[in-house]
């Protein structure tokens, strides 16, 4: 779908030079041209006219001077900084321009007729006047010489397997009679052939076709040799063989021409000498005859260059004709006629060799033209409009145009085609928005024909239909037809020489005037020629165009390009600069492009592709030139955005390239700045992103068909695929849901399998206020009901549809507290009853079954009315097919039991009919159903159906003969609660079911509850037992209040109670026990006594007066309290010190640790100082080893064992990794040990005091002060500021950064590890409040 746009037409004309020209080679300067004529060899620069160097090989004696000698090869040998040159008579030259020496390196004296060097410049061949081929290296040391003529077929010849006989074999349509013709005889060449070998190389130079003249029978055989001149194959015999030959440098075929009896062909040869395809040339048999063919270097353009044959009074014209291939047809893309004067024939043709697209072409009058060519795709521009998908592409004399908004017609097939009577060179499209499909012409002769869309109701004969409509078939596209031709005469002097494509970039402006671009005077110029129609004069054939003005560009025009939406017209010079042309302007001028700063833009590198368009995410919202180079590099202005872009468009506010990566991207460039661009042209695009899909390798865009959503791709071989780029597609469903145009987005969707949560995603409101209108407008049954199985609850424009532009819908989301499904479900279902509920019936059915949870009783109970109240109507849904389709979304099973669920035995058979079940199954059970009473029957199926809270319901309504069976399903369900509020509290169910509730608390070890539950219901026997197990004296008592317990029964009771409570430690809740309820008060003191309670022991001693336990129980005990409090606080203050003084010694270890550490530190190696400073002696690998295969083991035992093992972690043990931590623990128990000591310490002092043991007294308090002053100045020292402060800002952590893990060790500061109980680094806290000393001992 590609032609060929020339880019740029370059030459000059020598007139000094001496002779006619007779061959050419390229310079290995750029745009240097080395030419051979019959007096020598002349050097011709781009820059001037005149010829630069030459020399004579006349003056040599290597061509007579009489000017009738021939140079039959040049090469330029840039390693050795000379030119060969062979001629007829044998001589093989080397040529020093710069010295304008000559030395003849050998000579044939039979002469030669061809010199050809191998494309590596290693290997040369020589074809003599003997019929021999003599190869030579690059020092011209012969390897050896062959007859041309070979009577053998070389190395590589056929294996006949005799896998049966040419007579035996089948032949088709062509009959037996087939076996038995004989082979027609081989003609011999034509007339006009000059009888001389060809010779042509393979790319990589490892084999050399050469072509020749066979003298018995006078035709032509093409013979493939290697590279040691062994004989590899020879060509099949071919009627007609003309000299012609090219080897195509991708090496799967050679070219050559065949004069057939009506016609002449372009013919192809594979390496082993048979056909292998052909293309026919536009002319009569004997029109023309082709000279030469030459395939460019990547293989992709074949170039012929033709001469007429019979032409009378008058001298032949010569063409040049550039054929391209795509899926299998051969196209002509370009024609260039130049006439029939001596001076313009042609000498010779050539392909650059790095320049893939560039050719040389020198004429008889040294005239030396260069053209560079590049592809483009030719297609209506625009947004809108029936016509702008149309797409053109050139094929000799037609054009042929694919209508993509009507239909995708693969290459070379076409929509219509357009005959004209000239080949065609160029197609331009309207650029006005509203004749977007019309086309201007330009055809070989440089006139212009321009076809329109609409006025005309007559046929034009030269438009064609292509693959649509015929057979019968009308064709629903519109055709253009041929408005008017007009000749252009710019450009055109009569007194120079011919200058084919004298005109490029052919533009037609919105106001319907044309621009083209010509060639200027000078070597590097151009001239931009606008053109306006004039007014038809009567009698003329075809007008002429106005030159409006010619405006001289300084610098070579290498690209055009006219923005449809804006009407800029850009022009990039060679030179890369960008120029604005402002057309418009009473007087056009150019001036340069310029950026929003100001700045003038210049391409880094020429761009092969321009485009105009608009970025709106920059700051000021100027146009931007886009440019993609051949070598994939993309610009935006002068800012390289990629350098993997294959191919580019633009569309509306989208930009879709292609990389070489595979991938097609869509950027919307409403909200995107450049640097964005850049970013996402670079980056990985996001998972659910919908800028990037993958396409087959190798992809170009051809086209994008506007209000749809088709992006039209070729392939390499040349066929076509449509994808719908997903960013295309949702920014069309976009636009069409903002317009409520519900029905297209609906079927887009469908079709490409969008998802349809976004129908009501990209805008809730909206979608909600327009319910009723989505209904309408879809208007089909199933395709609502399609809707609503597609729905789910996540907002599908935050997770799979993502906005490209940012702007995501921001509406805040209504009726929040509902479910998106069920709101969606109750609204459609209300517009739906309110349009047509018969219609409609299966749509309502769905939105209930769609809800969460499913609302299947009510869909059933619709169901079942349907067959209540039938209507003979032909919209209606009858019952049957209503219980169908529920039974489609529901499974059998589960609507059974629903139905069931409804107590509706109707409704039940109506479903159980329908399912796969036996009737023997259900139908005894819905009989046995239906005998019992009906709450009986409700309760049965609700216990079927497992619902056992509205089952209890039902049974308890069912009489106090089912009431054991009601028990029972208590117990069985544990449905105690729901149980309890089903009966009064006065009835002796209530009873029973609290007695039950009761028992199962207590195995569940709930006594306290248990007995509250017993007490509710009057069970005060048991309630009492499970009061006295909780522990609840008081409300034991109670209940043994309540039960009439006597005097000795709550004595005994009050005992048993009291036993339970001394071994909990409540010694003075047992003392009140024994001294109130069984009068025991001595008892009471004793127990007093044992738990400490000094003071209320003396109050009972005195209550009943008592005084001699004083001295029996009570000094006593005083005083051996004294002694043990003195052994504890003692022991405290032992374990204190010892721990205190390891923990020194183990700072100490671990500080010369550090510091031996930072001894072997390397300079600038701040690696060695991330080892633990808390790390013991033992290194960190020797504890990783040592306590790794342990805590492996405990992740995996009881969480009992995993809390030992956390314990044990900070092992005391001397030399344990965390000894420190353990030290630091273990030392802030001592210290809250004595803390907690101190309020008893104060109650024991006062009681000796008060007893006269004054200087025990004393002693307890004297020690106690000496241990709380250590412990109170020891923890500054244990606990130091930094622990502190670092146990609040660990070195190590989340929020940690290098630079600060770094300072706090340079600090030397003390790292804690990162241990689970960070109170270890807290000191423990006094209570100062607590005045435990008495002033009277001190």
């Amino acid at each position: 779908m590609r032609n060929l746009r020339l880019l740029r037409a370059g030459g000059h004309r020598c007139a000094a030079a001496a002779g006619t020209p007779r061959c050419f080679c390229l310079g290995a300067e750029p745009g240097t041209v080395l030419v051979g004529s019959q007096y020598g060899l002349v050097e011709l620069r781009p820059g001037g006219d005149s010829v630069t160097r030459e020399v004579s090989l006349v003056e040599e004696g290597f061509l007579p001077e009489d000017g009738s000698g021939c140079i039959v090869g040049i090469e330029d040998l840039p390693e050795q900084e000379c030119v060969c040159v062979a001629t007829a008579a044998g001589d093989i030259l080397l040529c020093s321009l710069s010295t304008k020496q000559v030395e003849c390196v050998g000579s044939v004296d039979s002469g030669l007729s061809t010199m050809s060097w191998s494309p590596d410049q290693e290997l040369v061949l020589l074809a003599t006047g003997q019929q021999t081929l003599i190869m030579m290296t690059r020092d011209f040391e012969p390897i050896t010489e062959k007859q041309i003529h070979q009577d053998e077929f070389g190395e590589g010849k056929f294996v006949a397997l005799g896998w049966g006989k040419k007579e035996t074999q089948f032949h088709g349509s062509e009959g037996k009679q087939a076996a038995h013709r004989k082979q027609t005889e081989v003609l011999p060449t034509s007339a006009w052939d000059d009888g001389r070998p060809r010779v042509t190389w393979r790319g990589d130079g490892q084999f050399v076709a050469v072509s020749a003249v066979c003298p018995e029978t006078g035709a032509r055989k093409v013979r493939v040799w290697n590279r040691e001149l062994v004989l590899q194959s020879t060509s099949e015999p071919v009627s007609g063989l003309q000299q012609a030959l090219s080897w195509k440098p991708s090496g799967n075929l050679i070219a050559s021409t065949q004069e057939k009896p009506n016609r002449q062909d372009v013919v192809f040869f594979e390496k082993n000498g048979l056909l292998h395809g052909e293309f026919t040339l536009p002319f009569q048999k004997g029109q023309v005859k082709v000279n030469e063919v030459l395939w460019n270097a990547d293989s992709t353009v074949l170039a012929v260059w033709l001469e007429d044959l019979k032409v009378e009074n008058s001298r032949p014209s010569t063409y040049v004709q550039l054929w391209t291939t795509g899926n299998y047809h051969w196209y002509l893309k370009q024609s260039l006629h130049f006439g029939s004067l001596e001076e313009d024939q042609l000498v010779s043709l050539l392909w650059d060799r790095e320049n893939l697209y560039r050719l040389h072409i020198l004429c008889q009058g040294w005239h030396y033209l260069c053209y560079d060519w590049h592809w483009a795709t030719d297609h209506g521009t625009g947004e809108n409009g029936q016509h702008v998908a149309n797409v053109a592409v050139i094929d000799g004399d037609k054009v042929l145009v694919t209508v993509f908004q009507h239909a995708v017609v693969p290459p070379p097939m076409c929509t219509y085609e357009l005959q004209l009577q000239q080949a065609v060179n160029q197609v331009a499209f309207h650029t006005d928005l509203n004749h977007s499909g019309d086309m201007a012409v330009l055809d070989a002769d440089n006139r212009i024909s321009v076809y329109r869309y609409g006025q005309s109701t007559v046929n034009d004969p030269t438009v064609k239909l292509g693959a649509v409509g015929g057979n019968g078939f009308k064709a629903a596209v519109e055709t253009p037809y041929l408005d008017k031709t007009y000749r252009v005469d710019v450009g055109r002097d009569n007194s120079e020489a011919m200058d084919p494509l004298g005109l490029r970039f052919l533009t037609w402006l919105p106001d319907g005037s044309f621009l083209v671009v010509g060639q200027g005077h000078g070597a590097a110029q151009s001239v931009l020629h606008h053109l306006t129609a004039v007014p038809h004069v009567a009698g003329a054939e075809e007008q002429c165009l106005n030159l409006r003005l010619s405006t001289p560009v300084d610098g070579e025009v290498i690209s055009l390009y006219c923005s449809p939406v804006t009407k800029t017209v850009a022009l990039q010079l060679a030179d890369r600069q960008i120029l604005k042309y402002l057309w418009e302007a009473a007087t056009p001028v150019l001036e340069p492009w310029r950026t929003s700063s100001g700045s003038a833009v210049r391409f880094p590198y020429p761009c092969v592709q321009t485009s105009i368009t608009r970025i709106s995410g920059e700051v000021s919202e100027t146009e931007v030139i886009l440019g993609l180079t051949d070598r994939c590099r993309f610009f935006v202005n002068d800012v390289e955005v990629a350098s993997n872009i294959t191919s580019f468009t633009t569309y509306n506010e989208f930009l879709l390239v292609t990389t070489n990566s595979h991938t097609c991207q869509c950027f919307c460039l409403k909200n995107l700045s450049v640097k964005a661009l850049q970013a996402g042209l670079s980056g990985a695009a996001a998972p659910n992103s919908e800028t990037l899909r993958k396409v087959e390798r190798g992809s170009r865009i051809v086209t994008v068909v506007p209000q749809d959503t088709k992006v039209v791709l070729q392939m390499p071989r040349g066929n076509l695929e449509t994808v719908h780029h997903r960013a295309l597609v949702l920014a069309q469903i976009r636009k069409w849901l903002d317009r409520l145009m519900f029905r297209e987005a609906f079927q887009c969707m469908r079709k490409l399998r969008i998802n349809l949560n976004l129908l009501y995603d990209h805008n809730p409101k909206v979608f909600l206020e327009n319910t009723e209108t989505f209904i309408r407008q879809i208007d089909s049954v199933n395709y609502i009901n399609l809707f609503f199985t597609e729905l789910k609850e996540e907002d599908f424009t935050k997770s799979m549809y993502p906005s490209l532009n940012g702007s995501s819908n921001t509406q805040p989301r209504q009726h929040s507290d509902q479910k998106k499904v069920n709101l969606i479900c109750d609204v459609m279902r209300v517009a739906m009853e309110h349009i047509d509920p018969q219609k409609y019936c299966l749509s309502i059915l769905t939105a209930h079954v769609k809800k969460s949870p499913p609302e299947l009783e009510i869909a059933l109970q619709k169901v079942h009315d349907l067959r209540e109240n039938f209507t003979p109507d032909i919209k209606a849904v009858s019952a049957e097919e209503a219980l169908k389709y529920l039974l489609f979304l529901v499974d059998v099973n589960d609507l059974y039991e629903y139905s069931l669920g409804t107590y509706d035995f109707d409704l039940v058979i109506m479903v159980a009919e329908k399912s796969q079940k036996d009737p023997k199954e259900y139908l005894p059970f819905l009989n046995t159903l239906r005998k019992m009473e009906t709450n009986y029957q409700r309760y049965t199926i609700d216990r079927h159906l497992k619902r056992y809270t509205k089952a209890l319901g039902h049974l308890s309504k069912c009489g106090p003969e089912h009431f054991p069976e009601f028990l029972n399903l208590v117990k069985d369900q544990n449905l105690y609660g729901e149980a309890l509020k089903l009966y009064p509290s006065s009835t002796q169910e209530y009873k029973d079911i609290s007695d039950a509730y009761g028992e199962y608390l207590i195995q569940k070890q709930l006594c306290e509850q248990a007995a509250l539950i017993f007490a509710r219901a009057g069970i005060f026997a048991k309630a009492l037992d499970a009061f006295q197990s909780s522990g609840s004296w008081q409300q034991a008592l109670c209940m043994a209040s309540r039960l009439g317990y006597t005097k000795d029964e709550l004595s005994s009771l009050a005992r048993s109670m009291a036993g339970k409570l001394v071994e909990q430690r409540r010694h003075a809740e047992a003392a009140i026990l024994l001294e109130q309820y069984a009068q025991d008060y001595e008892e009471a003191v004793l127990l007093l006594l044992e738990g400490a309670l000094w003071e209320d022991a003396l109050r009972l001693i005195h209550k009943y007066g008592r005084l001699d336990i004083l001295e029996t129980n009570f000094k006593p005990a005083i005083l051996e309290a004294q002694k043990s409090q003195l052994i504890f606080l003692d022991s405290q203050k032992t374990a204190f010190l010892r721990y205190k003084s390891r923990l020194q010694v183990v700072r100490e270890m671990k500080e010369k640790a550090c510091e031996s550490l930072q001894d072997y530190e390397v300079p600038n190696c701040p690696e060695l100082e991330l080892f633990s400073e808390t790390s013991s002696i033992v290194t960190a690998s020797d504890m990783n080893s040592k306590y790794s295969h342990s805590n492996s083991r405990i992740s995996a035992r009881s969480s009992k064992n995993r809390r030992k093992a956390e314990r044990k972690k900070y092992s005391l043990k001397e030399g344990s990794p965390f000894e420190d931590i353990a030290l630091l623990e273990v030392l802030g128990e001592n210290v809250r040990a004595v803390e907690s000591v101190k309020g008893d310490i104060h109650i024991l002092l006062k009681q000796l005091v008060l007893f006269g043991y004054d200087e025990q007294a004393g002693a307890l308090q004297q020690v106690l002060e000496e241990v709380w002053q250590l412990m109170e100045t020891s923890l500054p020292e244990i606990w130091t500021p930094d622990l502190q402060q670092s146990s609040v800002n660990l070195v190590l952590g989340p929020n940690s950064t290098a630079n600060s893990i770094m300072a706090a060790y340079q600090q030397k500061r003390m790292m804690p590890p990162v241990v689970q109980d960070p109170d270890v680094f807290t000191p423990p806290k006094f209570n100062k409040n607590l005045q435990w000393k008495l002033h009277l001992l001190q």
